[in-house]
């Protein structure tokens, strides 16, 4: 009796590593952060003051806070909408018994394995305005350069086009297994009733496709309200803040403006918004899954 209980005792210290680098790596910065973003330190200086509740005050009030928001929900949301349709649209075409879907499957898939801050070089490459890929097409033709990064509006959503380019490869396999799973019985039983392609999707598909839809939308989410490389190589969040994410702002006043206080409250914020949304929908989401 006492030689299995000795036995899972020392499995049970088989977590004590990872129980260890978590602490060390994530859990410690975490508690830090916290600490720091109730002072005044400038992130070098083994000197600071305790200010309280001051850094958080001044987002409240500083308006390039409000713009790297909204920029950062545009990140987030609009590459997780995007990353769906597209993953789902190549899922499904590559779900039927087509020559070369491999191929395929594995160009759609490619960008994944970059390092977004690559991608966000060769891209920035396309976009530059002086020696840009497009805008050499566009001499071609005659026509003006543009110089498609130096408005903010236009530059978001470029971000979020590569973003999602990259991206949709993972929403694209995680659909594709969502879909091989369906048993095939539950399409025969459509087709009898006379059940068209649409309702079929939509009564049949795409309620058993939600736990793969649960994953995704997540990821997407997550990795979107985060955003970082890409807009760092392709306009390092400017002009100003016009494209800046709640990522890049906290990186630019650490070490740009040596305020970590206020960019550890920053990040305290953006940690606690990530949070709340991600579980949110993470609760609405599965609530809409069906049990097979």
């Amino acid at each position: 009796m006492r030689k299995p209980i000795r036995t899972l005792a020392w499995i049970n210290l088989m977590y004590l590593p990872a129980l260890i680098m978590f602490g060390l790596f994530i859990f410690y910065p975490f508690i830090q952060g916290i600490r720091v973003s109730f002072t005044n330190w400038n992130g070098y200086s083994p000197d600071f003051q305790w200010v309280g509740l001051e850094k958080y005050k001044a987002l409240l009030q500083d308006k390039n806070v409000l713009i790297t928001i909204k920029n950062t929900f545009i990140y987030g949301f609009g590459s997780t909408i995007l990353q769906n349709f597209f993953g789902l649209l190549y899922a499904i075409f590559l779900d039927r018994n087509l020559k070369g879907k491999g191929i395929v499957r594995t160009i759609v898939y490619l960008p994944v394995i970059i390092s977004p801050l690559i991608m966000g070089y060769i891209w920035y490459f396309f976009f530059q305005y002086d020696g840009g890929t497009i805008n050499d097409v566009l001499g071609l033709f005659g026509k003006e350069a543009v110089d498609w990064l130096a408005s903010g509006k236009v530059a978001v959503w470029i971000i979020t086009f590569v973003n999602t380019y990259q991206y949709m490869g993972i929403a694209m396999i995680i659909y594709l297994a969502g879909l091989q799973s369906i048993p095939k019985d539950f399409y025969e039983a459509a087709d009898i009733d006379g059940a068209g392609g649409w309702i079929k999707f939509k009564r049949v598909t795409l309620p058993l496709l939600m736990p793969s839809i649960t994953i995704n939308v997540i990821v997407n989410i997550i990795g979107g309200l985060k955003l970082f490389d890409v807009i760092i190589a392709m306009t390092n969040g400017g002009p100003g803040y016009a494209s800046s994410s709640l990522s890049t702002m906290m990186y630019n006043l650490y070490f740009a403006r040596q305020d970590a206080g206020y960019a550890a409250a920053l990040g305290n914020v953006m940690f606690l918004m990530i949070a709340v949304i991600s579980i949110t929908a993470l609760i609405a989401l599965r609530r809409r899954e069906v049990r097979l």
